[in-house]
């Protein structure tokens, strides 16, 4: 696998990670209220859809283009070699 194809997953499961986090949090607050969990099943499908959406932004940032143009301005990342 390739090291761009292996961050975006990564950053997908640190999306997915932190979305999971708050779920506690969130299953307290629709359980007393009855018109917040008619809404819970979209809300899942938005915690779902924000991870796939980092994912994504993940492997675009990874681009070569981006890449250097993140370069640019001093943010682009190491290479797993350690060479620019």
């Amino acid at each position: 696998m390739s090291p761009t194809n292996r961050r975006a997953i990564r950053t997908a499961l640190q999306t997915f990670a932190a979305v999971v986090a708050v779920v506690p949090a969130l299953a307290a607050v629709v359980a007393d209220s009855s018109a917040l969990a008619a809404a819970a099943p979209w809300a899942v499908t938005a915690a779902a859809s924000a991870a796939a959406v980092a994912g994504v932004a993940a492997r675009v940032m990874a681009s070569p283009v981006v890449e250097a143009l993140l370069d640019r301005f001093g943010l682009g990342l190491v290479d797993d070699g350690g060479t620019r």
